[in-house]
């Protein structure tokens, strides 16, 4: 049914996307005027909406300039009930700064993270403090003229037409492409042959000539907040709610699956906020698992949603993801990056 009301909506998508072309036609011919600065300012982002992995890539991308520049994240703290420009702390809430970039700050608590919906105001705040800066979820904020745009493309995404909102997932067409200085293949599966290879390549060379990479998401050992891990060999006597509030689960859940002995799986929608009512339902499903070997599972960024007190009253575990880079190729994105960073 709702698929039904998307495509009934599909003239919407036609006009969202001519706005949207007409929008970065104005800022390509600086119609539009455009903020750069003096330092590396890199923009991670996507054509769609959600799911392609920008948070593993942006700890990817921080873990490589961390040791070479003072580096800070600027987000625009998606979720979040606050406003304006905000410094992150380890303590803070997801409700107070959004659950990435809360969940950023815990891992690299001596890495300035900051969130503001003006990403050209954010960075004129801290400009005098840091030597870069590291934006996720900012390619189509076109006030900002970045150094270097890091493009990410979901594979199952590719294997569709691209149609915009709201019949379907895309903020504007491939023609976006134009703009990336590399783009990132995400999700792929474990092997994918030369045809698919050149099929994809084939359809984005239409509109750039960017360095095409390809990533999977590597899965690491489940574990609590305090750092305790479930052992791989018990997965297998091992039940489990599953709870995500993510916008694509199912590479998670066709990981889980073939390890744990059960899965019951509560969906939720992306950055969705814990009410009390489902805490209950958590708990609940946890307590009719008519077995004593069993545990909440969820995942990273959702963890930062959960309330500590409902994290310490329950067996609750998360499973931390990486990109990992196909056909040897991570030297090359890494040397690509570090070129832009030191060229600035």
């Amino acid at each position: 049914m709702i698929k039904f009301i998307r495509w009934l909506l599909f003239p919407f998508s036609i006009l969202y996307a001519a706005v949207v072309l007409l929008r970065n036609w104005a800022y390509d011919n600086q119609l539009y005027n455009s903020t750069s600065f003096h330092f590396p300012v890199i923009v991670i982002g996507n054509l769609s909406v959600g799911g392609t992995g920008k948070s593993p890539m942006t700890e990817y991308v921080l873990r490589l300039i961390k040791p070479r520049l003072n580096v800070a994240v600027l987000s625009r703290g998606y979720g979040r009930k606050t406003k304006g420009f905000r410094y992150v702390d380890v303590h803070d809430s997801a409700k107070l700064v959004g659950d990435e970039p809360l969940q950023i700050k815990r891992k690299f608590p001596d890495v300035m993270v900051t969130v503001c919906e003006d990403r050209v105001h954010g960075i004129q705040r801290i400009q005098d403090q840091i030597d870069a800066v590291l934006l996720d979820d900012a390619y189509q904020h076109r006030k900002l003229r970045p150094s270097f745009s890091i493009l990410l493309l979901d594979y199952e995404s590719l294997q569709h037409p691209v149609i915009p909102l709201p019949t379907g997932n895309f903020r504007e067409l491939l023609l976006g492409c134009k703009r990336a200085d590399v783009i990132v293949i995400t999700k792929c599966p474990k092997k994918i042959s030369a045809q698919m290879r050149f099929s994809i390549e084939s359809r984005l060379r239409k509109y750039t000539l960017a360095p095409i990479f390809y990533t999977k998401i590597a899965y690491k050992r489940l574990q609590t907040t305090d750092g305790l891990l479930l052992h791989e060999a018990q997965l297998q006597d091992t039940c489990a709610v599953v709870v995500t509030g993510i916008a694509k689960p199912q590479p998670l859940l066709s990981h889980l699956e073939p390890q744990l002995k059960k899965i019951i799986h509560l969906s939720f929608a992306d950055h969705h906020h814990f009410s009390r009512g489902d805490l209950h339902k958590i708990t609940q499903t946890l307590q009719q698992i008519d077995d004593p070997q069993k545990v909440i599972i969820t995942t990273e960024k959702d963890m930062q949603r959960l309330p500590s007190s409902f994290i310490a009253q329950h067996p609750v575990y998360f499973i931390p993801i990486e990109q990992a880079f196909l056909f040897d190729q991570a030297s090359t994105f890494e040397n690509i990056v570090i070129r832009a960073c030191a060229s600035k």
